[in-house]
C-alpha cells in the first residue's frame, strides 16, 4: 500500500509480512514482546532481560532477512512493558547501551508508557515529564529513534540532548558574543 516503514509489535507472528516489506521495500521496525501483546503482563521472567531480547532480536532479524529485507532496512525495539514488568523495562533502558552495541538502530517507545505511571506512580494523562526523561536517557544512550505522543516537548528534549552530546550546535547562539 505505499508504507514505507512497519512497525511490527508481533514479532513477526504474521508469516507474510516480512515479505510483503521486502516486496514493497519498507523498513521494519522489529519488537521484543515477550510473547505478550496486550494486558498486563503474567508473571514474566527473565534469567537476564537483555540477553532475552537480544536473543529475540537475532531470531527476528535472521526471519526477516530470509524473508528478503534488506539487512539496513531493519531497526530493533526492546518493547518497553510489553511483557515484561516495570522492573524489567527499567533495566533495558539502564543497560541501552548493550542494546545499541548490537548494530541495530534502535527505536525506544517509551511515551505515556505503564513504565512511567508505575515508577512515578502517575494515571496516563501524567506521564509527560516521566516520558521526557526517558526518551532523553535513551538518546543518551544510543537510540535512533523514538516513538512519542508528545512530539514538540519530545523533539525539544532530544534536540537539547544532542547539543549537550555536541552533535548540533545551539539554535540561535547570543550569549557572550558581543563586544
Amino acid at each position: 500500500a505505499g508504507a514505507s516503514i512497519v512497525n511490527d509489535l508481533t514479532a513477526l507472528a504474521d508469516p507474510g509480512l516480512a515479505a510483503a516489506c521486502a516486496e514493497g521495500g519498507a523498513a521494519m521496525v522489529l519488537m521484543h514482546n515477550g510473547n505478550q501483546l496486550r494486558g498486563r503482563p503474567r508473571s514474566p521472567q527473565y534469567r537476564d532481560v537483555v540477553a532475552a531480547v537480544v536473543e529475540d532480536w537475532g531470531r527476528l532479524a535472521a526471519a526477516a532477512r530470509s524473508a528478503g529485507v534488506a539487512p539496513d532496512a531493519l531497526v530493533m525495539d526492546p518493547g518497553l512493558d510489553f511483557g515484561k514488568t516495570t522492573g524489567h523495562s527499567l533495566e533495558l533502558v539502564r543497560r541501552l547501551p548493550e542494546l545499541v552495541a548490537q548494530g541495530w538502530p534502535v527505536l525506544v517507545a517509551a511515551s505515556h508508557k505503564d513504565v512511567v505511571g508505575e515508577s512515578l506512580g502517575l494515571p496516563l494523562g501524567e506521564r509527560l515529564e516521566g516520558s521526557l526523561a526517558l526518551v532523553a536517557l535513551s538518546v543518551q544512550a544510543g537510540a535512533s529513534l523514538v516513538r512519542a505522543h508528545d512530539v514538540a516537548a519530545t523533539t525539544r528534549t532530544v534536540a537539547m540532548v544532542e547539543a549537550v552530546m555536541g552533535l548540533r550546535p545551539p539554535a540561535a547562539p547570543v550569549r557572550g558574543l558581543w563586544d
